[in-house]
C-alpha cells in the first residue's frame, strides 16, 4: 500500500526521506521501503543509475578476507547475506562466486591483514605458495617470495545492476524515487522534522538518511574537515589468451608488489580483463575538481605495470574511465546521527564500501525504526573523526 501524503506537485510529505541514490541511498531505500509501509521518497541529482558516481565500472570486488583489517569481517559476512538476499528479490546474479585471490608477501601487512581475517573467523580459505600460485593461476606472473590467499566467499560484483536492482526494490514496496532534482538544502527544525529543499519542490519528513558520497561536503559543511575527495581510475587490457580470464579460470583478484597496487577481475565483456591500480591521482577539495580522463602519459605507465603482473596482457589499455569516492584520512567510514536523532549520515568510505554497502543500508533501517546499529564502531561518527584530527 503506497502511503505518500502529497498535498502539491511542490510540496511532499514522507516519513522518511533517502538524499543521494548512488551505492549506500539505494541500499538504504531498499532496507527501509520493504520493512513497513512508511512513506519513503529517495531523491537523486541525477538520473537513476548514473555515470557520474562512484559504484559504476562494470565490475567490483568482494572480500571477507579484508586487507583493510579484521574489524570489518562481520560487516562483510553479513552484507554476504544481504547480497544474495536482493538477488532472489530481484531474480538477477550480482554476486559472481569465483573467489578472490590475493598475491603479495606474506610480511606485507595487508597481506597479513587477510591471513588475520581467515584466521580469526574461520573463513573458508586457501592458502598458495609461489609452485601452486604458478600451476593453479598461470596468468599472474608470480615472484619465489609471494604467496596467495584465496577467499572463497570472495568474487566479482555488477554495481550498476546492483544498484539498479535495489532501486527496483524499493519502489516495488511502495518508495517514492525523484531524480534528477538537486537538494540545495537540509535544515533540521527539531526531532522528527527535517525539511530538504531541492530546485523543484519543499520536502517535509520525520527523519533523513543522507548518503550523498563525493558530494558530501557541499551541504554538510562540518565535513569538510573529514573529506577528501580521491579520484580513482579503472583500466581494462585485452589479453592474448583470453580463455585464460574467464569466471571459470580466474578469480577477482588483488596484488600488491613494492607499494603498486592492483584490483580486478575476470573477463565480463568477452574481450577485456578489468586491471586498474589505486591511485593516479592526488586528492580534490571537491568533485567538480576530479579530471574527466587519466592522461595518455599515465595510461601507459599504468598497462606496463599491469603487464608486469599479467604478462599475457597487451598493454594498451582498450578502455579507461576516472571515478571519485570521498576519503577519510583513516580510511574509517563516516555513519553519523546527528544530536536530534533525526538525520543519518553516511559517506566516507574510501574506496571499499561497494561490498559493504547492503549491511550499510541495514544500518540506515535500524536507524530509522530505532534498533541498535548493528556495525557501527564508536570512531565511525563525525566528533570521533574530527578528534582523530585533534580537531
Amino acid at each position: 500500500m503506497d502511503t505518500r501524503k502529497q498535498t502539491e506537485s511542490n510540496h511532499i510529505e514522507a516519513d522518511v526521506a533517502v538524499v543521494g541514490l548512488g551505492t549506500m541511498g539505494a541500499m538504504a531505500l531498499w532496507r527501509i521501503a520493504r520493512r513497513s509501509a512508511r512513506s519513503v521518497v529517495g531523491i537523486e541529482q541525477y538520473g537513476l543509475v548514473h555515470s557520474h558516481g562512484s559504484f559504476t565500472g562494470e565490475s567490483r570486488v568482494f572480500r571477507t578476507a579484508y586487507h583493510e583489517g579484521t574489524r570489518y569481517v562481520p560487516t562483510l559476512l553479513r552484507s554476504r547475506e544481504l547480497w544474495h538476499e536482493l538477488e532472489k528479490d530481484s531474480g538477477r546474479q550480482l554476486l559472481l562466486q569465483v573467489g578472490t585471490l590475493t598475491v603479495g608477501y606474506a610480511e606485507d601487512a595487508a597481506v597479513q591483514n587477510v591471513i588475520d581475517s581467515v584466521r580469526e573467523y574461520d573463513l573458508p580459505h586457501e592458502v598458495l605458495d609461489p609452485a601452486q600460485l604458478r600451476e593453479r593461476y598461470p596468468q599472474h606472473a608470480v615472484k619465489n617470495g609471494n604467496i596467495g590467499v584465496l577467499d572463497v566467499f570472495g568474487g566479482g560484483m555488477r554495481p550498476e545492476l546492483s544498484v539498479l536492482s535495489a532501486l527496483e526494490q524499493a519502489q516495488r514496496f511502495g518508495a517514492q524515487v525523484l531524480a534528477n532534482e538537486k537538494v540545495l538544502d537540509i535544515s533540521v527544525d527539531g526531532p522528527e522534522r527535517v525539511t530538504i529543499t531541492t530546485d523543484r519542490r519543499t520536502i517535509r519528513a520525520r527523519q533523513a538518511v543522507v548518503a550523498q558520497g563525493s558530494w558530501a561536503k557541499r551541504l554538510s559543511p562540518e565535513l569538510s574537515r573529514i573529506l577528501s575527495v580521491q579520484p580513482l581510475p579503472l583500466t581494462w587490457f585485452m589479453p592474448h589468451h583470453l580463455e585464460l580470464f574467464t569466471p571459470d579460470r580466474f578469480p577477482a583478484f588483488i596484488r600488491d608488489e613494492g607499494g603498486v597496487h592492483f584490483f580486478g577481475a575476470p573477463s565480463l565483456d568477452g574481450y577485456s580483463l578489468k586491471v586498474t591500480p589505486r591511485h593516479f591521482h592526488d586528492p580534490v577539495a571537491d568533485v567538480s575538481e576530479v579530471p574527466a580522463v587519466i592522461t595518455p602519459e599515465k595510461l601507459s605507465e599504468i598497462g606496463l605495470l599491469a603487464q608486469s603482473f599479467f604478462p599475457d596482457l597487451n598493454p594498451e589499455p582498450v578502455h579507461s574511465s576516472v571515478h571519485h569516492d570521498a576519503f577519510t584520512i583513516n580510511k574509517v567510514p563516516v555513519v553519523d546521527v546527528d544530536s536530534t536523532g533525526t538525520v543519518l549520515t553516511l559517506t566516507g568510505f574510501s574506496g571499499h564500501g561497494f561490498k559493504l554497502a547492503p549491511a550499510v543500508g541495514e544500518m540506515a533501517e535500524q536507524f530509522v525504526f530505532g534498533d541498535e546499529i548493528t556495525f557501527a564502531a564508536a570512531d565511525y561518527d563525525i566528533p570521533a573523526h574530527l578528534a582523530a584530527l585533534g580537531q
